[in-house]
Formats: structure tokens, C-alpha cells, sequence
């Protein structure tokens, strides 16, 4: 990938406005070098941005997001019955350390949930097990999670 060079930079390198002098010409050979300056970092850090992505190993899941929505033609008149055990198997779940955090969603549709687990289809079977899942009454969306890995530039040894 090549980097843009803003127009600016490429307007003062230029050779066609060498017809400057004096200071204009000290300001302009600053400027040349800036702009050279300028482009190799921007090359040089490409080139490291695709050194890392190509020998950094994966990043393992480490939580998965997970989003459950009530079914908008759901039957509102049998979730008054389900809640009291969807209440009691959430706080196990919450006790026995598999979600780590959780809030209710803003528009009243549902909850978020951070669960502790390695994947997906964990995350799956543990929401399965879940009364308004069975009950069909909910829809779940799962994202994984992992390390922030574009970090891993942060301890690149420049020297190296």
C-alpha cells in the first residue's frame, strides 16, 4: 500500500517551483525535505504494519459479546412467565463466572451480555440453556472479542 502524500507537500517539492530564491529557497528545501521525511515514515511504518500482520499469530477470543433481543412478534404475554427462572439461571450463570458483565439494552428489547468463554458455539450452548431461548422468545447475536492486536506495533523494536 502507498500512502497519500497531501497535494501541499507535492506542490512545494515540486521542481517547477524552483524559480524561488534566497529564504523562499531555504524555505523550500525545509519543505522537500519535510515532505521526504514525511513519506518514508509513512512507507516505513506500512511496511512494518505488514511485517507484524503477516508473523503475529492470531489473537485468541477471549469473551464474546453477546446481544439478546426479544423477538419483535414475540408473545408479550408469555414472558412475564418465563422471567422469574430467566432471572435465576442469569445469576448462576453471573456466579458461577461465565458472564462478566452485563446491562440492560437502552430501548427495553433485550440484554448485553459480556460472557467469559472461548467461542462462539460456547457462548451458544450457554444461551441455549437460557428460558426465553427455549422458550423462543429471544434472538441472540454473538461477536467475539479479542486482544486489541494493533498494539503489538507499540512494542516493535524500532532498532531491530
Amino acid at each position: 500500500m502507498i500512502p497519500r502524500v497531501p497535494f501541499a507537500l507535492f506542490v512545494i517539492s515540486h521542481p517547477r517551483n524552483s524559480h524561488f530564491s534566497g529564504d523562499h529557497m531555504s524555505l523550500m528545501h525545509s519543505s522537500r525535505t519535510l515532505a521526504s521525511l514525511t513519506l518514508s515514515l509513512l512507507l516505513a511504518a506500512s511496511t512494518l504494519n505488514a511485517q507484524t500482520a503477516t508473523t503475529a499469530p492470531p489473537a485468541p477470543t477471549t469473551a464474546v459479546l453477546t446481544t439478546l433481543t426479544v423477538k419483535a412478534d414475540a408473545d408479550r404475554s408469555k414472558i412475564p412467565g418465563v422471567m422469574p427462572q430467566e432471572i435465576r439461571d442469569t445469576v448462576r450463570l453471573y456466579l458461577d463466572g461465565k458472564i462478566q458483565q452485563w446491562w440492560a439494552r437502552a430501548d427495553g428489547r433485550g440484554v448485553v451480555f459480556v460472557l467469559n468463554v472461548r467461542s462462539v458455539a460456547e457462548a451458544k450452548a450457554l444461551t441455549d440453556t437460557l428460558p426465553l431461548s427455549k422458550a423462543n422468545l429471544a434472538d441472540f447475536e454473538y461477536t467475539a472479542l479479542t486482544p486489541l492486536t494493533p498494539l503489538r506495533l507499540l512494542l516493535t523494536d524500532p532498532a531491530k
